[in-house]
């Protein structure tokens, strides 16, 4: 069986379309059903015809969080609907596509599974090229969606399951300059957003909360400011702001409870995107001056308004998706796949899942953000 395609060294950003192309994305890796078509178009660039996401957030409310069993069963029993409204929407036949483009990983492997082979019986039964696609690469190009954001660019890539810094030259062209090493920022939200006594998901119900709130009242750690690097971490903050949130008894000490931990978590992802900013200018001596922030917690408001300052302050332009591109959607996986198209990258039909999948290979391998056996962060 062979792999999904290794993350591949270059610039890929000079490719060049003659013809349109049209990419059916395939999105399951975790409790999204999604299915898009979006086009590439030569001189105008992207057009997204269909873009369906169906939500399972209510058959996992009741246990707090994403359970990997349901999840998978509701991708089964929804994929096959889902990709024919994507089609419908967007006035499409099979005839019409260019290829399908699946997440191949990162994500719950049940998940991922379901609609990689869904996309895969396509392909075969259609004759189109498979696109194995790196979830975390469609969130890398999800600001590209909508705007013009041209290669390469700084990218903090921030969600429930992920954080990370990476320098991005193109699709399969990812340099990783920071990670979290515990939890990622969204699990935090959603784990002290639950201490609140805030439903599932809880991150954008913390958001709601913290509105008017005092964020000085409750002093929280401010992690790894001795360590030196890119590196991220959010469990200190998530322990000591759970066990303030147990004590709380007033309203108003809630509100100011989810106002500093919103303070402190878009405090850190700035400071560390500096960094980051620091070590991408001696890499691109000055140019490319571009700062994107993508993922289900740059929905944030706190969090983009920290980033947009920063980017002002270092004369960086900002661009972040639209809120609909934010989480996860099939409509960053069609357009990663488009591109990967228009690169001459697809895959063979024994391309397999995997539940991790770093976008870049290198690092992870020579400097890995867990060890095998101990709870890490996803990528």
């Amino acid at each position: 069986m062979q792999l999904p395609h290794p993350a591949r060294p270059g610039n890929l950003r000079g490719f060049a379309i003659t013809a349109p192309l049209t990419v059916l994305g395939l999105e399951t890796s975790c409790d999204e059903t999604a299915a898009a078509v979006v086009r590439l178009i030569p001189e105008r660039g992207v057009e997204v015809l269909s873009s369906v996401v169906l939500s399972q957030t209510a058959d996992h409310a009741p246990y707090g969080g994403v359970v990997p069993e349901i999840a998978a069963r509701a991708h089964v029993e929804t994929i096959d609907a889902i990709a024919g409204r994507a089609m419908s929407e967007a006035g499409m036949t099979a005839a019409g596509l260019d290829a399908i483009a699946a997440t191949a990983g990162p994500g719950l492997v049940g998940g991922v599974m379901v609609g990689l082979s869904f996309g895969k019986a396509m392909a075969l039964a259609l004759g189109k090229p498979l696109i194995a696609v790196n979830h975390l690469e469609g969130h890398a190009v999800s600001a590209r969606l909508t705007a013009d954001v041209p290669y390469p660019f700084l990218l903090l890539l921030v969600s429930g399951g992920h954080c990370q810094l990476l320098d991005v030259a193109g699709v399969g062209a990812c340099t990783r300059l920071g990670s979290t090493i515990d939890d990622a920022a969204g699990e935090a939200f959603d784990k002290i957003g639950g201490a609140l006594g805030l439903a599932y998901p809880a991150g954008p119900a913390l958001e709601q909360l913290a509105r008017g709130g005092d964020p000085s009242r409750f002093p929280l750690p401010r992690s790894l400011l001795g360590r030196e690097g890119c590196d991220f971490s959010f469990s200190g903050l998530k322990t000591a702001a759970a066990r303030i949130a147990v004590r709380l008894t007033t309203a108003a000490a809630r509100r100011d409870l989810a106002a500093a931990v919103q303070a402190a978590i878009a405090r850190q992802l700035a400071e560390r995107t500096a960094r980051a900013i620091d070590v991408y200018e001696a890499v691109h001596g000055g140019q490319d001056r571009r700062l994107v922030v993508a993922g289900g917690v740059a929905a944030n408001g706190a969090v983009r308004d920290a980033l947009r300052f920063l980017a002002e302050a270092r004369r960086y332009t900002f661009a972040a998706p639209p809120l609909a591109y934010c989480g996860d959607n099939a409509a960053m996986i069609a357009l990663a796949g488009a591109e990967r198209l228009a690169a001459g990258l697809t895959d063979p039909l024994d391309v397999v899942a995997r539940p991790r999948w770093p976008l870049d290979e290198a690092a992870a391998r020579l400097n890995p953000t867990h060890v095998p056996g101990r709870k890490g962060a996803k990528a």
